[in-house]
């Protein structure tokens, strides 16, 4: 099948994969681990570099971007504090993004989980999984340094609150802070829309001036995704 890579029009490091027999055009980020898949993802060669195409499924960074969110503040050489970084699907692509000269702390709560991260980072040295707990920022305070960047994707409760928090401990002033609101676990029975705006609310009390919102739908159900900055 042939394909070509062109660089996204707005986001640095990120490409875009098109097929020339079909047109589709599929989201990706150059592998910085060559040779190596995180979540099944395809790799793909194009003029001697190779590329990991990114699933919105798997993530919503990428469901953010195909949504048309106008900001994604992540570039080469980025520091980003990484909030449930889970298996790493994520925070791997963030990984590409920032390149060898960057780095990613990847905050990650369940020592299960953070067993498969460990296997991710053990090929790319700009990963750092963290096993802790993102409600307390204090616990990690002599392991991350200030930041340029925030990523939050924890299925807790006080979403706004807990990236706050992070934020005094980690951010940088005029920083960067990306949040997936999960509606339902902040409030099943709230309608999400509430959720979004309690969360909003919570969030410019605490500093953060919000630069845009998109929803995840199809992609993900009862998510909003959130790009803002850092004004303490």
């Amino acid at each position: 099948m042939s394909v070509k890579v062109e660089s996204h029009e707005k986001f640095e490091n990120i490409y875009w994969a098109v097929f020339k027999d079909t047109g589709e055009r599929k989201l990706a980020t150059k592998n910085l681990a060559p040779g190596h898949t995180v979540y099944g993802e395809r790799l793909i060669k194009y003029e001697g570099e190779e590329y990991r195409l990114w699933d919105p499924y798997r993530s919503k960074l990428a469901a953010a971007i195909l949504k048309g969110i106008k900001v994604i503040p992540i570039r080469t050489g980025d520091r980003i504090l990484y909030l449930g970084a889970a298996t790493g699907s994520t925070s791997s692509h963030c990984s590409d993004i920032v390149g060898s000269n960057g780095m990613v702390f990847c905050v990650e709560f369940s020592p299960r989980v953070l067993r498969e991260l460990v296997g991710v980072a053990e090929h790319r040295r700009n990963m750092i999984p963290l096993l802790e707990d993102a409600r307390f920022p204090w616990k990690y305070r002599m392991l991350v340094p200030q930041v340029d960047v925030i990523y939050q994707d924890v299925a807790q409760p006080e979403q706004a609150k807990i990236l706050a928090d992070n934020a005094e401990f980690f951010l940088k002033p005029n920083g960067w802070a990306l949040l997936a609101i999960k509606a339902r676990s902040v409030d099943v029975t709230a309608e999400p829309s509430e959720v979004y705006k309690k969360e909003i609310e919570t969030l410019e009390k605490r500093n953060f001036e919000i630069k845009d919102v998109v929803h995840l739908e199809p992609f993900d159900k009862a998510h909003a995704f959130l790009v803002m900055q850092y004004k303490p």
